[in-house]
């Protein structure tokens, strides 16, 4: 049976207090407006001119294979214009005429259609705009294809061009960019304006240059950065999402513990920088019984602070950010004894028992989101050798997200495959964002596609899909779990306060649930036991 529980996602005026002793710095939140563009003079760190600064990189010679051509590398990039066959037949609009995202229509009626393809179970929350044909195949196609997608036409050939070292190529594809590219407008002018940026950065001779600049998590202030945060999580399933079923998830294997131990152990590693805890610690304490006497939460660190280009994106926020004093004056106001320990700086790979401190009188669950893909996945496989690890502890569940990017390469070592991979990856993020923000700008979206896009210029950034792993999950003795009711219902209505363009697949096969965006596929969450714990269970 489902228990009842509030609406999900409906962040209360409670669980907004644990953020700050006052919520005066959240004001757009608690408006009925949430993009209404209010004072953010304090926080002067976006530089409006950088779009211009594209030229500034010495270039890297070696970057080059060839070395007959006469074109000299050293005005690679110089705006000028270029007598070369166009790339595309009807060039996209110059930045100089940018056109801004049409605002979404405004919904009265939200619609659940629930289909089933290819064994494949959709839910969508289909949203009335006055339209009463079903688009739901529309839909589907819109995101299959790449029409439209001007950007990926530029910029995938110009990666290919610099592997193959066309120098006249290479010149005439970064003029065109340079033209086009601009960090505000649609998704299409956004991706060029930072695949520009990455692509400058891979030719400059300073391989340790950040490419993005000030647009990213760790040079934010904390209060805008956790104001961001939750800005994001109220217009897009993104990372929302993934943290419900997160949540549902730990409270489903709590539910299953024949013996209920008196501690609840959560092992961290993931990129909520705590905006999704409050939300379940609320919910323990809606548990028959209450809550654990004793909550601890471990949290695992990024390192790379300073180097901003070799963590993964939304890993590392602002070194002044310190979520855990607030969650823990939230925890104390719920009366839930809440311990919360930080490995800072603690890499991956050097995870054990004894840095985590676990022990036998708690239930250990671990919830990893959006961190493992980084760890190299060529031989010797760190993210095999990682999940080793997680099986050595021995935990009640594991929870693992991650990006569903199907990579059917073996290795996309090739510099233009590797690239393209992360640029449809980032055509999703900023086309749903766009939607999202109803293609207005702020503050707060600018650091949050700035974020997403330093998987650009990340070498280790080489995401696979969900079928990898699940196989090297099964590889180290795990099991698929089954999502329980609870979960699948609260994904179900998390979801349709969303654009109607997301998605949510459950495929029976691998017990995963998929959150798509046009029929295409964005993240997978997973739950996982141990093989014994399972055989134990039954």
């Amino acid at each position: 049976m489902t228990i009842e529980e509030p609406e999900p996602n409906r962040i209360s005026d409670h669980i907004l207090d644990w953020l700050e002793d006052s919520v005066s710095f959240l004001p757009s939140i608690l408006l009925d407006d949430p993009y209404n563009p209010y004072d953010i003079n304090n926080y002067e760190w976006w530089n409006p001119n950088e779009e211009d600064q594209f030229n500034q990189f010495p270039i890297n010679t070696t970057s080059f294979t060839t070395t007959t051509t006469t074109t000299t590398t050293s005005s690679l990039l110089a705006p000028t214009p270029y007598d070369d066959q166009p790339v595309l037949d009807h060039p996209p609009p110059s930045r100089k005429r940018e056109a801004v995202d049409d605002p979404v229509p405004e919904t009265s009626q939200k619609k659940k259609q629930n289909t089933k393809e290819q064994g494949v179970e959709v839910v969508a929350a289909k949203r009335s705009n006055g339209n009463k044909k079903n688009n739901t195949k529309n839909t589907a196609n819109n995101g299959n294809k790449k029409e439209g997608r001007w950007a990926e036409h530029l910029l995938n050939p110009c990666a290919s061009a610099i592997t193959s070292g066309n120098l006249s190529r290479v010149q005439h594809l970064i003029y065109v960019l340079h033209e086009l590219a601009s960090s505000t407008g649609d998704a299409n002018h956004r991706l060029a304006f930072y695949g520009l940026r990455a692509l400058t950065h891979h030719l400059s001779s300073s391989p340790n240059l950040p490419s993005i600049g000030p647009l990213c998590f760790a040079s934010t202030e904390p209060k805008f950065f956790q104001r961001s945060l939750i800005k994001f999580y109220e217009v897009s399933p993104w990372f929302a999402f993934p943290n419900n079923i997160a949540n549902s998830s730990i409270l489903q294997i709590l539910g299953q513990e024949v013996v209920q131990k008196r501690s609840l152990h959560i092992l961290d590693i993931g990129v909520s920088h705590g905006v999704q805890w409050p939300t379940l610690l609320e919910a323990l304490t809606r548990r028959s019984g209450g809550p654990p006497s004793l909550v601890r939460i471990t949290v695992v660190t990024a390192t790379g602070e300073n180097d901003p280009n070799a963590e993964t994106p939304f890993s590392v926020g602002p070194p002044e950010d310190n979520f855990s004093s607030r969650l823990l004056g939230f925890a104390k106001s719920m009366n839930i004894n809440l311990q919360i320990n930080r490995l800072e700086n603690h890499s991956l790979q050097s995870l054990n028992a004894q840095a985590i401190n676990t022990n036998p009188e708690e239930t250990l669950i671990v919830c990893a989101q959006f961190r493992l893909h980084h760890l190299n996945h060529n031989p010797p496989d760190e993210r095999t050798e990682f999940l080793k690890v997680l099986r050595g502890l021995d935990p009640s569940g594991v929870i693992l997200s991650e990006n569903n990017t199907d990579c059917s390469c073996n290795s996309c070592g090739d510099f233009a495959t590797a690239f393209s991979r992360r640029v449809d990856n980032l055509w999703k993020f900023l086309d749903s964002t766009s939607s999202a923000f109803k293609g207005r700008e702020c503050e707060e979206r600018r650091v949050m596609e700035g974020e997403a896009a330093r998987a650009l210029t990340n070498q280790k950034e080489m995401n696979e899909g969900k079928e990898k792993w699940c196989a090297r999950m099964k590889s180290v003795g795990f099991v698929g779990e089954v999502f329980g009711e609870d979960a699948i219902d609260g994904a179900k209505a998390l979801l349709r306060k969303y654009d109607s363009n997301w998605e949510m697949r459950m495929e029976e096969k691998d017990k995963c649930i998929g959150l798509w965006w046009k029929g295409q596929p964005v993240s997978f969450c997973s739950l996982w036991k141990s093989s014994d714990t399972k055989e134990n269970d039954s």
